[in-house]
């Protein structure tokens, strides 16, 4: 166990990222009521990596070449906008996508957002520093973005309605997942790449809305979605079929509901939380133990195990 620190004259820090060469990225408070998104390697502990000219920023996700993505405050806080950070490039302005954000309340979970200014926020980033996150565009609508230092700040669009959102799930293939609004108004699971744009993967059987929230390498992605009965469970994308989790169980799972699905990693593992048979809301991990032919979507999972309460469970 390893405390972080913080940063100068503050008390308190939060890390939410970190790569697989041990480099962390969050944030941390500084005096006069402010934060500041930081780097902590162990060779050079905790750094604070500015701002953009105002006076917060936070850091939300980092590769593995250590670039590291989040939103910052520009000068005079008069927007919020997404950048992009190297120890050798500091903090670069990734921009947004021109719109004003609508309002001074609360934008993407982030409370005092400058009100009359534009609105960007990165969540993920890849091995190939490609940037996800969401920003408001000119019709005033929450838009999810890709950026790369190529193309610039991508629109990703919608499913027909007003408005999409990304939280960083990106994979090394540049395939992204995550969730839009239909031209009907219902919230849809959405995978995009830039070959086909954004596809609609639809809901559980029966269900009105689903939620994409990860995606691993294989381009399996996971999240949650409403049932016909109107019951939240988690579910599992793979080869063009949306599967309830909870349907593929096997006997470690019994008396099992898993309502979400947070994280999956290139072993198939694949976290989030549900109620156990004695009713009790735990998290879980779990494996796809068998994928075989998508057309027969025969999976199993199993090695459901308690991670709750710093304690794993694991059955063989």
């Amino acid at each position: 166990m390893v405390d972080l620190g913080i940063l100068p004259g503050g008390t308190a820090s939060i890390s939410g990222a970190v790569n697989d060469a041990g480099t962390i990225a969050g944030f941390a408070n500084i005096p006069g009521g402010f934060y500041n998104a930081f780097m902590y390697t162990t060779a050079g502990g905790m750094v604070n990596i500015g701002t953009l000219g105002g006076s917060n920023s936070n850091a939300n996700a980092i590769n593995n070449s250590g670039t590291i993505a989040g939103y910052a405050y520009t000068t005079g806080d008069a927007s919020v906008a997404a950048f992009s950070y190297t120890t050798s490039g500091g903090m670069v302005n990734i921009g947004s996508l021109g719109g004003i954000y609508p309002g001074s309340g609360n934008a993407d979970g982030l409370s005092g957002i400058p009100a009359g200014g534009t609105f960007a926020d990165a969540y993920g980033i890849n091995s190939s520093g490609t940037i996800v996150g969401n920003s408001y565009n000119a019709s005033g609508n929450e838009h999810a973005f890709m950026y790369t230092t190529a193309g610039g700040m991508v629109d990703l669009g919608t499913l027909g309605g007003s408005s999409s959102y990304n939280f960083g799930a990106i994979n090394s293939s540049g395939t992204i997942a995550g969730t839009a609004f239909t031209a009907g108004g219902d919230q849809h699971s959405y995978i995009y790449t830039t070959a086909g744009g954004m596809v609609d993967v639809g809901t559980l059987p029966g269900g009105a809305a689903s939620e994409a929230v990860a995606i691993n390498s294989a381009g399996i992605v996971v999240g949650d979605g409403l049932t016909s009965g109107g019951q939240d469970h988690a579910f599992v994308y793979i080869g063009g079929v949306m599967v309830d989790l909870n349907t593929l169980l096997d006997s470690s799972g019994a008396g099992w509901t898993l309502e979400q699905a947070y994280g999956i990693n290139d072993s198939n593992q694949i976290v989030g939380w549900g109620y156990n048979s004695s009713g009790q809301m735990d998290a879980y991990l779990l494996t796809l133990d068998v994928v075989p032919e998508p057309s027969t979507c025969a999976m199993l999972v199993g090695g459901l195990g308690l991670l709750g309460l710093a304690v794993r469970r694991r059955s063989s």
